[in-house]
């Protein structure tokens, strides 16, 4: 995904979940050439410059603690991950812009939708 493919919607700010921050952070260690690492640096440095970032704290935890319970119940579940990612979006009451829309789905009251094309 690039910068320019984030909705530009006056009415959904964008922000990054300190998850989702960590996770770009750690591409940029798994580059295995300097011609892999620079660009991607570069590139995530820009967004985490650009991006708010959503902290996880104590209501995240409280939230993230439920909605695995929830989906453990039914027998389901998305990755710690995608479940921290969720709870940060929930918390903060955002949408999750992701291509993969499935695991997300499952989480009640989460909105989600696909970045633009």
């Amino acid at each position: 995904m690039s910068v320019r493919s984030l909705p530009n919607d006056d009415e959904m700010p964008v922000a990054l979940a300190s998850i989702t921050a960590s996770e770009l952070i750690t591409g940029i260690y798994r580059a295995d050439t300097p011609e892999r690492r620079i660009p991607r640096e570069a590139f995530v440095e820009r967004l985490l410059a650009t991006i708010p970032i959503l902290p996880f704290d104590l209501p995240e935890a409280r939230l993230y603690a439920q909605l695995t319970e929830a989906l453990r119940a039914r027998g389901l579940s998305i990755g710690a991950h995608d479940s921290l990612i969720a709870a940060t979006a929930l918390a903060s009451g955002y949408e999750r812009l992701t291509d993969t829309l499935r695991h997300f789905e499952q989480i009640e009251g989460l909105n989600v939708r696909r970045p633009l094309p």
